[in-house]
């Protein structure tokens, strides 16, 4: 029997080879379960060179996904197979030092993603910026790349480059740098210059906050839900604006005993795990009124037909939770929140609302409603009021309602009404006889 050669050189696994108008072009592409189950790493292109495109893929990126999928027991190979004094070496120290696993996995999946958007920067001698020896790393070389890095050109459906600037994100991402330097500047000094390029770059807040939801919108949003079989999405809003809970404990967290349980049958208990805190929410007031009369209706019919587990999980076939869990603590609501974009686009509401404008909305509602800064942190649950001003927005309302209570205040003094007052021109004439 006669071998056949081979038609194309080998390649490592997860690497593709595709054909383009510049020749053959090879990707490291991470495999679909593995994003399904959160893996922080994302698909690279390895540029033209076979050698460097497998060498790469074998030395680094394979290293570090066999690492995720151990849950971290290959992290000392990766350390080894990084050449030592390079970026890619200095992210993998950070990642063995306890100063990162000790991280909650969110945040350790955000310093992740933005060592993976450094490191992954190719340099115009085509090499990787995660390759650079660190001494050749300058803080004038790494404000060029800040400002390169914060605007990003892209191509919307009808074909249209669009430019956006995602000053956020880059910021995040210079920070999650500028703390791995300093840590392994303080495990490693020999190999670390002590010079920090990531540091004291006078990084700017993005002046972008999260649009804040109308109660019109709230409704368009919930009908639209409704009409497109998505109930659950449509009592998760209403959650978020009445109780102001965030979108990782209305879906992960709020349980079917929470609401209503038989030793408080005319309360819910609120939890808010970002700030560690969690509140009863009473249902009734005094008189035995309905505090929230739809939302409660929504949810008493759930609970019948529930005995325990999550309040609220998607509304066919088995009823799964709404998140996804690489890990216990890490619950993925990227489902959730493409479902939400696309009942939002369905209702005509605007492009840029997102699940959270809707506790946005509840919160200017509060501060509408002149709710004092404590009543509102009451049932937000935030510690400081410095904070208030992110989610109760300023409106118009507020503006004409604090001018009425200042002219309110000037008269009361004397118990005179605004009309009983003289005005400016009357005592003038008082004070001029001949006038």
């Amino acid at each position: 029997m006669i071998k056949r050669e081979r038609s194309a050189l080998p390649l490592p696994r997860y690497v593709l080879r595709k054909v383009s108008a510049a020749g053959l072009r090879f990707y490291f592409n991470i495999p679909a379960w593995a994003r399904a189950q959160g893996c922080p790493m994302r698909n690279e292109p390895l540029g033209t060179d076979y050698d460097a495109a497998v060498r790469r893929a074998e030395t680094v990126l394979l290293p570090a996904f066999d690492s995720w999928r151990s849950r971290g027991d290959t992290d000392a190979l990766v350390r080894e197979i990084a050449k030592a004094g390079t970026l890619d070496w200095l992210f993998a120290e950070y990642r063995a030092d306890r100063r990162f696993t000790r991280l909650h996995v969110q945040t350790r999946r955000k310093h992740e993603a933005g060592f993976n958007l450094i490191g992954s920067y190719v340099l115009k001698t085509g090499e990787r910026l995660g390759e650079a020896r660190l001494a050749s790393i300058t803080s004038a070389f790494i404000d060029a790349l800040y400002e390169k890095l914060v605007v990003v050109s892209e191509t919307d459906a009808t074909g249209n480059v669009v430019t956006r600037e995602r000053r956020t994100t880059i910021n995040d991402v210079m920070r999650s740098c500028r703390r791995a330097w300093n840590v392994v500047s303080r495990r490693d000094p020999e190999k670390v210059p002590l010079v920090n390029p990531f540091a004291r770059m006078g990084l700017q807040s993005s002046n972008r906050t999260t649009p804040t939801a109308t109660f019109e919108e709230l409704q368009s949003f919930r009908v639209k839900a409704i009409a497109m079989g998505v109930p659950s999405l449509a009592t998760a809003a209403l959650i978020a604006w009445e109780w102001l809970q965030r979108e990782r404990d209305i879906f992960a967290t709020f349980d079917v005993g929470h609401y209503r349980p038989k030793d408080r049958p005319h309360a819910v208990r609120v939890v808010h795990s970002k700030t560690g805190e969690e509140n009863w929410v009473p249902l009734f007031d005094d008189k035995g009124v309905a505090l929230y009369p739809e939302l409660m209706a929504e949810l008493d019919a759930i609970k019948r037909g529930r005995i325990g587990g999550l309040m609220l999980t998607r509304d066919w076939g088995e009823r799964r939770p709404w998140p996804t869990w690489a890990t216990p603590e890490d619950a993925d609501l990227t489902h959730m929140r493409r479902k939400v974009k696309r009942i939002i686009r369905a209702a005509g509401l605007r492009e840029d609302l997102s699940f959270t404008s809707f506790r946005h909305g509840g919160f200017t509602e509060a501060a509408d409603a002149d709710l004092t800064e404590f009543e509102i942190r009451a049932q937000g649950r935030h510690r400081s009021a410095k904070v208030l001003p992110r989610y109760a927005k300023r409106t118009m309302k507020q503006v004409a309602e604090g001018a009425r209570k200042r002219r309110a205040a000037r008269t009361k003094g004397e118990n005179l009404s605004e009309s009983a007052a003289p005005s400016l021109s009357e005592r003038r004439n008082q004070d001029d006889p001949s006038a």
